[in-house]
This record gives C-alpha cells, sequence and structure tokens, in this order.
C-alpha cells in the first residue's frame, strides 16, 4: 500500500529514484539538488536501495560514470544543478547518441555571472538541443511519479533516450508537501527490470561509442530524432500504465486549463503554473475567459498539441524564467515556431520573469492577462518581450528612465484595485 508522508521536492524525487531501483547512482552534490544524492546515500547505506553508489569528483565524471555504466545493462541515476549541469555537457551528447536511457534529476538554477543559488530556468532550457527528453514538474508529487515514469519513457525500445526531469531550485526541491509514496509491489509492477541489447556483451560483442564519418553520421542524426518523435506516443501508454497502477492521472505533453474557450492564455511551465491557475479562477470568476497551458514537456516539442490549445485565442502571453540573449525566452521561440508550423495566427507576447529566483507575483499574472485584453479590445501596443520587475513595475529604479509601456499601466491598474 502507498503511504503519505511530508517531503521536500528533492526528498520526494529521491523516494522516486529508491522505487525505480537504479543499479549505479553516481553522486556529486550542488545547491539545491545536494538533498537528493543525500537521502541516495542514506538509502543505500541502509540497505534499502541495493546500488552502487559512487560519489564522484565533479559534474562531469557524476555523467560519464552513469553513462559508463549504462554502457554495462545497469540501470543507472544521476542529478546536477545549473553550473554542474553546464560542466556535463560534453557529456550530454554522448549519453544522448549512445541511446543511453539515464535518467538524471535538474535542480533548476539561475546561472553565473552574477554567482546565485536561487531558481530560474536557464540551466535547462540552454541545453534542449543536447538530445535529451526534457520534462518539468509543478509539484512535489509529479516530482516523485516522473522519477518512475522517466525510466518507463527512457527505457522503451522505441525510444532508447536519455530523460532530465526538472524541478524548479528552491520553489520545489525545498518546498515540503504532503506526497503518496507507492509501495514497492506498486513500483515494480508498473516499472519491470531493465533489459537491453545496447550493452558490452563478452558473449556477442558489439560496437559501442564508435566514430561515423559524413556519409554514415547523418543516418544516426536521423534516427535519434525520429526516436524523440517516437516518445509522445510512448508517454501517453506509460502515463495510461500509470494511472492503471496508481490510480493517478497525467495529462501527456502539455495541461490545457480552461483553454477550450479562452481568449487569452498564459503559457508556462514549472512551479509557475500553480500561481497561474490561481489567477486563472479569480479572473474567471470576474467573467473573463482566460486559460493556462502548462508545458509538461518541452523536448520532444508538442507542437500539435501547442498549436490545438492554443489555436482559439485572441493573444496568447507565454511567461518564462530564461531569456535567449539578444533574442528572447526560449519557450517563446518554441511556441512560436509550434504555432508557425501549425499555420496558427495568434499574437504572441513574451513575459520573463523569475530570473535570479526573483519572486513572481500574482498581481504580475494578472496584469498580463489585462495587458492581453488591453491589446484586442483597445489595439494598445504591447512590447513583443518583457522583463517583469524592470519593464512592468511602476517606481522601479531600473524602469525610471525607461518609456511607460502597458504592462506598467495594467501593474498599476490591479493593484490600485486591490
Amino acid at each position: 500500500m502507498s503511504a503519505k508522508r511530508f517531503l521536500s521536492g528533492d526528498e520526494a524525487f529521491a523516494e522516486g529514484v529508491r522505487l525505480a531501483r537504479p543499479q549505479v547512482v553516481s553522486a556529486y552534490p550542488i545547491t539545491p539538488q545536494t538533498v537528493v544524492v543525500e537521502r541516495l546515500s542514506e538509502m543505500v547505506e541502509a540497505g534499502d536501495l541495493a546500488a552502487e553508489y559512487v560519489h564522484v569528483e565533479s559534474e562531469h565524471s557524476a555523467l560519464s560514470c552513469a553513462i559508463g555504466a549504462s554502457a554495462t545493462g545497469a540501470r543507472t541515476f544521476t542529478a546536477t544543478s545549473s553550473q554542474g549541469l553546464l560542466y556535463m555537457a560534453e557529456c550530454l551528447t554522448y549519453a544522448s547518441g549512445g541511446r543511453f536511457p539515464i535518467v538524471m534529476m535538474n535542480a533548476n538554477r539561475s546561472t553565473a555571472l552574477p554567482w546565485n543559488i536561487y531558481g530560474d530556468q536557464r540551466d535547462s532550457l540552454a541545453l534542449l538541443d543536447h538530445g535529451w527528453i526534457q520534462v518539468y514538474a509543478e509539484n512535489n508529487q509529479e516530482a516523485l511519479d516522473l522519477a518512475l515514469m522517466a525510466y518507463a519513457v527512457a527505457e522503451d525500445e522505441r525510444v532508447q533516450t536519455p530523460v532530465m526531469v526538472n524541478l524548479d531550485g528552491f520553489a520545489l526541491t525545498h518546498t515540503y508537501e504532503t506526497v503518496e509514496v507507492p509501495s514497492p509491489e506498486q513500483a515494480d509492477a508498473f516499472l519491470p527490470p531493465y533489459q537491453t541489447k545496447n550493452r558490452f556483451d563478452f558473449e556477442h560483442p558489439t560496437n559501442i561509442g564508435f566514430s561515423a564519418g559524413p556519409e554514415y553520421n547523418r543516418y544516426f542524426k536521423y534516427q535519434e530524432h525520429q526516436d524523440l518523435l517516437n516518445a509522445p506516443a510512448v508517454i501517453e501508454e506509460v502515463e495510461q500504465r500509470f494511472a492503471q497502477v496508481f490510480g493517478r492521472r497525467y495529462p501527456g505533453l502539455v495541461e490545457a486549463v480552461q483553454c477550450e474557450d479562452a481568449d487569452y492564455v498564459l503559457v508556462t511551465l514549472g512551479s509557475a503554473a500553480g500561481l497561474v491557475r490561481t489567477v486563472v479562477e479569480s479572473l474567471r470568476a470576474q467573467g473573463l475567459r482566460v486559460g493556462l497551458l502548462r508545458v509538461r514537456y518541452l523536448r520532444p516539442l508538442p507542437t500539435v498539441a501547442l498549436a490545438a490549445a492554443l489555436g482559439n485565442a485572441k493573444a496568447v502571453a507565454v511567461l518564462e524564467k530564461d531569456v535567449s540573449f539578444g533574442a528572447e525566452g526560449t519557450v517563446f521561440t518554441n511556441v512560436n515556431s509550434a504555432l508557425q508550423q501549425a499555420g496558427v495566427r495568434v499574437p504572441t507576447y513574451d513575459f520573463i520573469g523569475g530570473l535570479g529566483g526573483d519572486d513572481i507575483m500574482p498581481v504580475q499574472v494578472e496584469a498580463i492577462f489585462r495587458t492581453l485584453v488591453r491589446s484586442v479590445s483597445e489595439g494598445a501596443e504591447v512590447p513583443r518581450v518583457s522583463f517583469l520587475g524592470i519593464d512592468d513595475t511602476p517606481g522601479d529604479a531600473a524602469s525610471a528612465a525607461s518609456p511607460k509601456d502597458l504592462v506598467s499601466d495594467a501593474c498599476r491598474d490591479v493593484k490600485e484595485a486591490n
């Protein structure tokens, strides 16, 4: 039987990893991920997890160790954050190109400089093109469940691709919630032991980690791309099976909240979705037809699901904890690409917030929605890209010399109304 426990996001994820029974855990601590590998070390020491626990000297070594272990046919796990993930970047493509279904938890954290240990999503979003499936948890229960589902997806022979499960640093990793922890019997019924032909075998030798010149390289990259495109169907199957075993249902690549009749939709990912839900409910009660589209998987890109959820909106905003400097937010780029591919013509606007762990406040989310309303009803101009706390905060020192824009006015209107 499952049991309810009061756990942080880090602890919940560690429980999910324990239930997945990895055979090798390669660990290098980095804030705010450290608690995950600490708890796993305690589980191994206590005999609750039968695994080789390897405390390596760096994040680069952590993923290198996981790759080597996976190449022997072992189920493997590692975790990292921020600069540690960037230090792993060289190894990420070895893992994905080698088709090693490693599961890695990343505690989303700002990247230097300036040095900052708090949470935004610039670390993982900077590495979208490295061939890993990327999924973002909204809360601690989803974090635990994703630890199990990630292995089921990664190890499916139609996918055979590593998975990065992202938890917002501190907002999830160090925040406690009541979590349903499955029993080992339930977990074993859902996730069978890992078996693969993609491993060292002295009886049947195979070539792993080889070179491929121009005449062959494209075929490997094409297959890697195609198998990521296979992932959505596998994710759907895995979530259906998960619901049958555990009774909890997940919505697939995206979660659409009151988008069916929404005129104005806000797209976001991670823990910010919980805040947006609350604002959507409040504005719906006031008669505004608004909705939330939570992106769960950003790779593979849910092109069809994004277009279907946003196609009837009058205006769309993206709220993200990331910026691709000199361009726009990375999530914004991907959302626009999906809409363009589907032939959907809807005005889109990017709102960048939460950088370096900065608070995103309900008043700001409400202002975003009211800005969309005024852009349509009044034809007012809205900047394509706005920074929360700079472009939209009345009296903010950094914005004192900036031209007043529509978002600033909307924030003021909402604050006065409250």
